[in-house]
């Protein structure tokens, strides 16, 4: 089984499930979203979408009932292909029972994404989440630091598998020795922007590193075509396409 370990709902879902067959990808980790790049057609249109993000990036409360309804939409329609993740407001009043629910009708929690120097923000989450997978975002704005702090978390919270996505980002090497020496923690590989920083990790620790395509920002065929091309073993190369995902997820 192929499994994209990290994509956001798309404006339509059904562009999204075509690129997933394109890709022979089975099934795939989804995760809400508020700005919705690929509806963009000019760069004008483009810059509108990002600057919801950088809103939602900023604490912004901007249309997060609405991407919470795309997703279950999404999943409810799709329930062979899209495996759902919930999402947790790291400010809200409760969070503990935020987490509880999301267990009860999801797969995991993610994406989350801290303000930068502020992944202290998820000790709530990783304190309630038990065996539940917590997936966090790895690239810009999480920073060195924040990465140290995702890695001491993980540490105390040895029951909860935390991933860190896109590979960390510019932090990659960071996030490598950290994946390698803390036994809880995952790799999920979408959007390097090195070829060997991709085959670095899955070398280092092929049994917890995940291929995903962060499609709609990557695109599952080219993530799926540098993880064949960069894993040589035929056993390594299915464990990271999907088996370490359906380990991780108790498939």
């Amino acid at each position: 089984m192929i499994i994209d370990a990290h994509s956001h709902v798309h404006d339509p879902v059904g562009a999204h499930l075509a690129l997933l067959d394109e890709a022979g990808v089975d099934k795939a980790i989804l995760f809400a979203t508020r700005p919705h790049p690929e509806r963009a057609t000019t760069l004008d249109e483009l810059k509108g979408e990002m600057a919801v993000l950088s809103r939602s990036l900023a604490g912004g409360g901007e249309g997060r009932a609405a991407a919470l309804r795309e997703l279950d939409s999404a999943v409810a329609a799709h329930p062979d292909r899209f495996l759902g993740f919930g999402s947790v407001d790291l400010s809200g009043p409760d969070v503990a029972a935020a987490v509880e629910e999301i267990g009860r009708e999801w797969h995991g929690i993610g994406e989350l994404t801290p303000p930068p120097g502020r992944a202290d923000l998820l000790e709530p989450v990783l304190r309630a989440a038990g065996g539940l997978p917590v997936v966090v975002h790895g690239a810009a704005p999480t920073t060195a630091a924040d990465l140290a702090t995702i890695g001491a978390l993980a540490r105390k919270y040895p029951r909860t598998p935390l991933v860190i996505s896109q590979l960390g980002g510019a932090h990659w090497i960071d996030a490598i020795e950290l994946v390698r020496q803390t036994p809880n923690l995952w790799l999920e590989l979408s959007t390097a922007s090195l070829v060997f920083s991709v085959r670095l990790a899955i070398a280092e620790v092929p049994d917890r590193t995940l291929f995903g395509s962060d499609a709609p920002y990557g695109d599952p065929v080219l993530a799926r075509a540098l993880v064949e091309r960069v894993t040589p073993s035929e056993t390594v190369r299915a464990a990271v396409l999907g088996g370490n995902a359906a380990r991780l997820l108790g498939l």
